[in-house]
């Protein structure tokens, strides 16, 4: 079962080496801490280094996991967290395979970092993530585009805690620094649309160990 990949806890967050670096990263948190919307700063590997408030609010009912909690890699979360799918709404098409397509074409830049190769072992034991991984990654892209797989701009469902928003969107907003950028870190923003929706049917479960939808089942 997905949520089960990875035996051992991923490696400790990414730290700056130099005084200069852990100095921005100090004042850059304050700044990532005004701002009212979920944030985090994550590096190539989808480590996260920095959050705020707005952001460990909106996965404050996350169950404890070993390997996969938002504060950590977000892209372990998203891929294994059995509560993914109780935060991220439409998880499988909207999430899970954005991430699973961006994170192919990040193996192919990077493909001898050890941290990567972990997740993508952690794939590669889960047989229908690998199913998806293999298979289901390239239909879905000619279905729907590589445009769909960029997270700059996509508009994606949410299940928020707070019930002044419930099931809503948030459009994710990329940006970066020059300094970011040198330490190979982008910032992300989930920005919640203005006016919550009613909680749409079936957006709220959790994810099941199961089939993946999205993925033509095998004969």
């Amino acid at each position: 079962m997905a949520y089960q990949a990875g035996g051992q806890r991923p490696a400790p967050r990414p730290v700056p080496e130099t005084p200069e670096a852990q100095a921005y990263l100090r004042d850059y948190a304050a700044l990532l801490e005004a701002a009212p919307f979920p944030s985090l700063v994550v590096d190539h590997r989808w480590d996260v280094l920095l959050t705020n408030s707005a952001f460990r609010t909106l996965f404050q009912d996350v169950e404890p996991h070993p390997t996969a909690l938002p504060v950590d890699n977000f892209l372990r979360f998203v891929l294994f967290h059995p509560d993914a799918g109780s935060v991220l709404g439409d998880h499988e098409s909207s999430w899970c395979l954005p991430m699973l397509a961006h994170f192919a074409k990040t193996v192919e830049r990077h493909g001898h970092d050890h941290g990567l190769q972990a997740i993508r072992r952690d794939i590669a034991q889960d047989p229908i993530m690998e199913a998806a991984y293999r298979h289901g990654l390239p239909h879905w892209l000619r279905a729907v585009g590589e445009r769909a797989a960029e997270h700059d701009g996509a508009v994606r469902p949410l299940l928020h805690p707070d019930p002044r928003w419930g099931a809503t969107d948030c459009r994710i907003v990329v940006e970066t620094t020059g300094t970011l950028r040198d330490m190979g870190c982008v910032r992300l923003t989930l920005v919640l649309r203005e006016v919550p929706r009613m909680a749409a049917r079936g957006r709220g479960a959790r994810r099941a160990a199961s089939h993946l939808r999205v993925v033509p089942a095998a004969d």
